[in-house]
């Protein structure tokens, strides 16, 4: 039994999940841990699941104003639980969450790998998203 729900989790059970999901290759080396304590403190969405022994299975982190949008920061399933169903549940719930289907647009920066999963949830690929990137980026994995 999965359960998801909204709460908080600590820096360092994050890190203990992004080591078994594809999300542990999404984050540049520079300033890692003190920058994974920002994020699991300052989303505005936090939800978790969680298996029947408290594990922390999947995520979702978003960023939302509640009227018009929510970017989702984060969003990965245990590699040994994907395919069940829980990241379209988590999506629908944040998106339930930040305000609905008829108000909130969803944004997301999708790792190519994961581009068919959010093609399957109706997202679509955009032409109006600008950024504006000076930021130290050495890629690494998360173990």
């Amino acid at each position: 039994m999965v359960s998801i729900k909204e709460e908080r989790i600590e820096k360092e059970e994050y890190i203990d999940f992004l080591k078994r999901t594809n999300l542990g290759k999404q984050y540049p080396k520079e300033r890692f841990r003190e920058r994974i304590e920002k994020l699991v403190k300052n989303a505005n969405i936090s939800l978790i699941a969680r298996d029947e022994e408290n594990t922390v299975i999947g995520v979702l982190f978003g960023l939302t104003d509640y009227a018009y949008w929510l970017f989702v920061t984060d969003l990965g399933v245990d590699r040994q639980f994907e395919r069940q169903g829980i990241g379209k549940k988590l999506f629908q719930k944040a998106h339930e969450i930040a305000g609905g289907k008829k108000d909130i647009i969803v944004y997301l920066c999708a790792n190519t790998d994961a581009i068919p999963f959010y093609e399957k949830l109706g997202l679509q690929k955009a032409d109006d998203v600008m950024v504006l990137n000076h930021v130290e980026w050495t890629a690494f994995t998360v173990m």
